[in-house]
This record gives C-alpha cells, sequence and structure tokens, in this order.
C-alpha cells in the first residue's frame, strides 16, 4: 500500500505544494493556514486593534512625519554635491520642498489659518540645470516625484496628451496608492513650449500653447480632477481615479528663449531722464535674466492667470568658464568622472591633462551650449579612444590637449 502524502489538514494541499508544513500528533497545518487562523483570532479576540492600527498609519501617512525630513540647508547641500552654482535656484527650491513637507504635517486647527502651497517656476537659458535640479531633488524625496514635458500635451479633443495625464505618471511612480500620489510632486518641463503663439486672435484655436495653459489653471490650483489611469481617448470605458491636486506641488521649468530682449525693453523703458541712464549703467548685462519678472513672463506668452498660480519666480545664472570647468570635474557625478568609470570598467586608467580640459571648456563657451554642451564636446573627443583601447593590451590612456584638438577637428562640431 503507497505511503499517503502528508497533507494539510484545513486546506487539504500536500507538502510538496506549500513551502512549510508545520507537522502535529495526528495533522499537519501549512503556513497559508497558520497566517489566516492568526487573523481571525486577532479579529475576534481584539476587533477594533486592526482598524486602530490602520487609522493610525493613515494618520501617520497624512501627516508625513516631520522626523525624517531635511531641512531647507541640508537639501541644499545635497544639491551641491551634484549642481555647480545656482545657489538662488537651489535655494528656492528647498524652501519649497520643505515647505511642501510642513503643508502635509500641518494640524487641522480651528484658527482658520492654513498653510497653502507655492508652486514654482524656474526661468534659465538652455543647459544650466533646470532638469538636473528635479531630477536630483527627486533622489534625496520620499513623497511621489514625477518630471513630465508640457511639450506633448494638447487641448482636451485634439491630438496629443491631455494635461490630466500627467497625474497618470504621479499615479505610476506611487504605485497607484492615491493618498501618496496626492502628496506628490511634479515637475513640468519645457513649460515654456505652451506660451501664446501670438496676441492677434485667430480663426484658428492655439491647442498647444494658450488651450493647455488654461487646461493647467484648475490643475495647479487644487481641483478633484477625474484621471483615466490607463490613458485618455484609447481606453474611454476604464473607471476614472479621482485626485485630488491641493497638496500636490508643481514646480515648472522653461529655457525662455528670448526673453531677455523682453527684460531688457522694460528695464530700459520704465524710467525717462537722467535716472534711466543711470539705471541702465547698473544693470548687468552679462546676466540679465536675474532681472526677470512676472510681467516678462506675460510678454513671453504666458497668461496672467497661470502666471498668478506660479508665484515664486527663480532663474538660474548662465554658465562662465569656471562654473564649467567645474561641472566638468567637481560633481559627483561628472562627465570626468563617467568615462573614466567606463574605461575602470575595461581595467584602463584614464586621465585628463588640465589643459585638454580648458580646452574643452574653451570650446563648451564658444559653442554657447551650456552643460549640454560638455558632453557633446567629450564624447566627439572620446568616440575613437572608446572604440580602439578597449583591444589594446594597456593599462593607462590619457587625454592631451593636441589628441583632444585633432579629434575634435575630424568631428561635425569643428564645422559649426
Amino acid at each position: 500500500m503507497a505511503k499517503k502524502k502528508n497533507c494539510c489538514s484545513f486546506c487539504g494541499r500536500s507538502e510538496s505544494e506549500v513551502r512549510l508544513m508545520i507537522t502535529g500528533i495526528d495533522g499537519f497545518i501549512c503556513e497559508t493556514c497558520v497566517e489566516q487562523a492568526y487573523e481571525i483570532m486577532q479579529a475576534n479576540l481584539n476587533p477594533g486593534a486592526k482598524a486602530d492600527s490602520e487609522a493610525d498609519t493613515k494618520a501617520k501617512t497624512k501627516a508625513g512625519s516631520m522626523k525624517n525630513v531635511p531641512k531647507p540647508q541640508e537639501i541644499k547641500a545635497y544639491l551641491d554635491q551634484y549642481i555647480i552654482g545656482q545657489d538662488d535656484a537651489k535655494k528656492y527650491l528647498s524652501v519649497a520642498v520643505y515647505n511642501h513637507y510642513k503643508r502635509l504635517a500641518q494640524p487641522v486647527t480651528d484658527d482658520g489659518v492654513e498653510i497653502e502651497k507655492s508652486n514654482i517656476i524656474m526661468v534659465g537659458s538652455t543647459g544650466t540645470g533646470k532638469t538636473l535640479l528635479a531630477r536630483t531633488i527627486a533622489k534625496l524625496l520620499n513623497v511621489p516625484f514625477t518630471i513630465v514635458d508640457a511639450t506633448v500635451f494638447t487641448e482636451a479633443g485634439y491630438v496629443g496628451e491631455d494635461v490630466e495625464s500627467i497625474l497618470s505618471r504621479l499615479l505610476q511612480v506611487a504605485d497607484y496608492n492615491l493618498e501618496a500620489a496626492e502628496r506628490g510632486i511634479v515637475f513640468i518641463d519645457e513649460i515654456d513650449k505652451i506660451a501664446r503663439k501670438n496676441d492677434n486672435p485667430s480663426i484658428t484655436r492655439d491647442v498647444s500653447g494658450e488651450g493647455v495653459q488654461q487646461g493647467l489653471l484648475k490643475l495647479l490650483e487644487g481641483t478633484m480632477v477625474n484621471v483615466p489611469p490607463k490613458g485618455g481617448r484609447k481606453h474611454p470605458d476604464q473607471d476614472y481615479i479621482h485626485v485630488n491636486t491641493n497638496n500636490i506641488l508643481f514646480i515648472c521649468g522653461g529655457a525662455f528663449d528670448g526673453i531677455e530682449r523682453k527684460i531688457a525693453q522694460r528695464l530700459n523703458t520704465h524710467t525717462v531722464g537722467y535716472n534711466s541712464v543711470q539705471n541702465t549703467r547698473q544693470i548687468d548685462k552679462k546676466d540679465i535674466m536675474q532681472y526677470v519678472a512676472p510681467q516678462d513672463l506675460k510678454s513671453f506668452g504666458l497668461i496672467p492667470e497661470i502666471i498668478g498660480r506660479l508665484p515664486v519666480l527663480t532663474h538660474l545664472n548662465p554658465l562662465d568658464h569656471d562654473a564649467l570647468r567645474r561641472i566638468l570635474v567637481e560633481p559627483k557625478n561628472s562627465i570626468v568622472k563617467q568615462y573614466i568609470k567606463l574605461f575602470k570598467m575595461d581595467k584602463i586608467d584614464l586621465t585628463f591633462t588640465t589643459e585638454a580640459l580648458d580646452y574643452i571648456v574653451d570650446k563648451a563657451v564658444e559653442y554657447k551650449l551650456g552643460a549640454r554642451g560638455l558632453r557633446s564636446i567629450v564624447e566627439n573627443i572620446m568616440t575613437d579612444a572608446m572604440f580602439e583601447v578597449p583591444s589594446q593590451q594597456i593599462k593607462s590612456f590619457e587625454v592631451t590637449k593636441e589628441y583632444a584638438e585633432k579629434q575634435l577637428a575630424h568631428s561635425a562640431m569643428s564645422e559649426a
């Protein structure tokens, strides 16, 4: 007679079907049934314990425990490890993020004072670090954080993404935990690309400009939004998720290419006579972006309603020679360190001479591409080395100024 397999006395599963089987005098029980039995005991012996525990967890989540929240100076110190300069923008971001945590933790009181969120807009030319600031600060936070591109949005009913898809991405980051998503932070990049095309009335709709701005208004201010979890018009029969945006912090960034002319025009025409000449001399023409004001954003094409919902305006400074030189080597994730690590994986020690680094920076300043230009130049210089050196039996490789000049002369960038 075949020996009977050990089976769970409760669910009947055999020993081979479970991870753990506990043996008794006349019976057996698997780990799944043990867990279920424990839950039944807890529910019957102490009915209020589970409800209290869930309530406590929810209260803690809603409060956004302030114990481990980094202070503004700590947030800025973290950003300093990865981003060179831009102290003003870092300060604004650090304060905004810290205040966002405090808003989440504010107790319900009867004094009538409720802290409102301060959405931010960052203005700076290309390659100054707007997106990098957002990505770096996302690593530090313990709230859901997502970066979206404003260029893909169109007015509702037209081909393109609706503004509600911003919240779809936030939900995805939060693993569809609605309560967590409603405490998140959204960075909207390329906000300048949805500027109003012109001030003249037209027979055609501005579906990717002013129409998108109008769609963002309630989102930025705070409202209940019906969000399609799987995307908009492609799944019209799906159930919507109702997301409250009151506690979602929005940070916007854009290059606003050409806004310097608007700023210069305003600075030169706001006074007349001798005083105007005196004020003009005091203006730093190399960094005119520092004088940006809300009226300049309006002149550029943002509607007044959206500017009012982005009360904190900060700028990013243009990168000079010294800043680019530091960006090349100093940050934790600097371009030079990335290439050194790539070569180290092939057991090759890569070094750059001081003259080579200065040459790379000089070219970046010449091309006016900001920090992104550094990466393009180094990539053009290193392509041949990355192709040939791994196959050679060498232990080290040095990039000199002569080698950099020779490689860049052969590249397409030399024609620019």
